[in-house]
Parts: C-alpha cells; structure tokens; sequence
C-alpha cells in the first residue's frame, strides 16, 4: 500500500488516482453490477474499515507546512 500512497502523490499522480476512481465509481453504479448480490463478508470488511477513524497522512506525514 505504501508504494501506491507515493505513487499518487507524484506529480500527476493525484489526477491518475482520481481518474481511476471515477472510473471505479463508474463501473460501480452500473445497474446490472448493482442488481447483484455482494458476498457478506466483503459487505462486514468494507463496514469495519468505514467504521474506523479518518487518519490523514498516516504513512508519510502532512504534506503541508506552514514553516516553509
């Protein structure tokens, strides 16, 4: 996971991973994928991972600093 969190954050990494997530979102919302059912247990992963705290920038520390 950590090298693709520093590929992202490359230069046009930012617009590479967006794109791929709408594209994701897009495949998602298809009404025929959405009319099928999801396995349970992908279904209680999903929930215990939206269930935990937001951590930002966990793995390399913030980005931003107002010191420099």
């Amino acid at each position: 996971m950590g090298q693709q969190l520093q590929r992202w954050r490359s230069a046009g990494g930012e617009k590479l991973w967006l794109s791929m997530l709408i594209d994701t979102m897009k495949q998602a919302s298809r009404s025929e994928l959405r009319s099928q059912p999801c396995d349970r247990s992908v279904v209680a992963a999903v929930l215990a991972q939206l269930s935990r705290p937001a951590a930002p920038y966990v793995h390399q520390g913030s980005g931003f600093s107002l010191r420099h």
